[in-house]
C-alpha cells in the first residue's frame, strides 16, 4: 500500500475527526446548560439511572461488528465523565493508593476525568462519604473466589448511605519488575488476597521466592520498583502507574475472577426498569421463619439473586441475611413484597435500589 492510496483515506478521517470534535463541543455545551438547572434545582451532577439508560441506548447504535459495543461503552464512558466534570466536579473516594483493582473499577465506572481520592481502609471511605467530604464511594463487596468482604457488610448495616450502583471487576493479576526476567526474581511483594488467587502459577514458576504481605497490589509495585531482585503482583495500570515492565500476565488461577464493587451515595436513582435492590433482615429463632421470609418473594415471582447469612458480632449464634433481588423499591410489586416482609421478620433495612450492571451491552 503506498502513501497515494492511504491519503485520501487519512484525509476522510481527518473530515470525521474534526465534524467529531465540533459535535463534542456541542454536547458540551449542552451539559453544561444541564448542570445548571441541576444546581439550581439542588440535583447531583451523577445520575446513575439517567447514565444507565444512555449507555443501554448504545445497544441500538452497535448492530454491526464495525465498532464492537465493548468499545463504543468506553468512549461513551469518557465523553460522560468529562461532561460530568464541566457540570460540577466529582469527588470519588475508593481504596488506594493509586492504580490499585479498587481505583481500576472506579475508574472504568467514573471515566478518567472524575477525581479520586485514596483511603487505606474501607471505613474510611464510609467515613469519608458520611462526613460529606466526598460525592461518592466505591468499595469492594465480594469476590467469586474470596467470597464477601466483611469490613463491607459490617458498615452497611448502620450506615445512612445508601448503594447506589455497582460495578463488575475482572481480576487480571501480572507479574510487575524492573528485572528482564523470572530467574531474576528472589521476592514477590503483595495483597495476600492477590498472592491467594495466584498460588497455583506461584507454585509452578517460582517456588524458591520469599512472598511478602502489603496493603495493596499498587503499594506492592512501588517496592518492587525501589528493589533489585524483587517482584510485585498486581494490574496492568500498576505497571503504567510506576513504570514497571510485566513479566507475566494473566498468573491467576481462574479466568472467571471477578469482584464486585458498589458505587456509596446518599440519594437512591430513579428506576430503569433494569433495577436490583439490596436489602438486611432478620428473622426470629423459629421453625420456618427464613422459609417464610423467603416465601415472599416466592408468591411474586421476583428474581432473589443472593441471599447470605451474616453473623451478629454483639450476640452469638444469631443471624442477619443479606439479599440481593430484581426490581426497584418504588415498584409496586417490590413495595407489597417488602411490606410483607416486614410483618414476618424482626428488621428490614433496604440498602438500596440501582441499576444492574452489565445489563446494557
Amino acid at each position: 500500500m503506498t502513501e497515494e492510496t492511504l491519503d485520501p483515506i487519512r484525509k476522510r478521517m481527518s473530515e470525521t475527526d474534526e465534524k467529531i470534535v465540533r459535535l463534542l463541543k456541542k454536547r458540551a455545551s449542552l451539559a453544561r446548560e444541564v448542570g445548571k438547572i441541576k444546581q439550581n434545582n439542588g440535583v447531583g451532577v451523577y445520575d446513575p439511572a439517567r447514565e444507565s439508560l444512555l449507555l443501554g441506548e448504545l445497544e441500538k447504535w452497535a448492530e454491526d461488528d464495525v465498532l464492537p459495543g465493548v468499545y463504543l461503552k468506553a468512549i461513551f464512558r469518557e465523553i460522560i465523565s468529562a461532561c460530568r466534570e464541566l457540570q460540577k466536579p466529582l469527588t470519588v473516594a475508593c481504596l488506594g493508593p493509586a492504580a490499585t483493582f479498587s481505583h481500576l473499577a472506579a475508574q472504568s465506572h467514573f471515566g478518567g476525568s472524575t477525581a479520586f481520592v485514596f483511603h487505606s481502609t474501607i471505613s474510611q471511605v464510609f467515613d469519608e462519604m458520611e462526613r460529606g467530604r466526598v460525592s461518592l464511594g466505591v468499595v469492594p463487596i465480594e469476590n467469586t473466589f474470596e467470597g464477601s468482604v466483611n469490613f463491607t457488610l459490617d458498615r452497611l448495616i448502620h450506615t445512612p448511605l445508601k448503594v447506589i450502583g455497582e460495578i463488575y471487576q475482572r481480576i487480571s493479576h501480572c507479574l510487575l519488575s524492573t528485572e528482564t526476567g523470572l530467574e531474576r526474581i528472589r521476592k514477590i511483594y503483595s495483597h495476600p488476597q492477590a498472592f491467594a488467587q495466584c498460588q497455583d502459577w506461584l507454585r509452578r514458576k517460582l517456588p524458591d521466592a520469599e512472598y511478602v504481605d502489603v496493603s495493596s497490589t499498587a503499594a506492592a509495585a512501588g517496592l518492587a520498583l525501589k528493589e533489585k531482585g524483587t517482584g510485585a503482583i498486581g494490574s496492568v495500570l500498576a505497571a503504567s502507574a510506576y513504570g514497571l515492565g510485566i513479566l507475566a500476565e494473566e498468573i491467576q488461577d481462574h479466568a472467571s475472577n471477578t469482584t464486585r464493587f458498589i458505587v456509596l451515595g446518599s440519594k437512591t436513582p430513579a428506576p430503569t426498569g433494569k433495577d436490583k435492590t439490596s436489602i438486611i433482615f432478620g428473622t426470629a429463632h423459629s421453625p420456618g421463619a427464613l422459609y417464610r421470609a423467603l416465601g415472599a418473594f416466592a408468591a411474586r415471582e421476583i428474581n432473589l439473586m443472593k441471599i447470605e447469612s451474616y453473623p451478629l458480632k454483639d450476640r452469638m449464634w444469631e443471624y442477619l441475611f443479606f439479599a440481593d433481588f430484581g426490581g426497584h423499591e418504588t415498584d409496586g410489586i417490590i413495595k407489597d413484597c417488602l411490606a410483607e416482609l416486614k410483618g414476618m421478620t424482626t428488621f428490614v433495612k433496604v440498602l438500596g435500589s440501582y441499576p444492574r450492571a452489565g445489563e446494557s451491552l
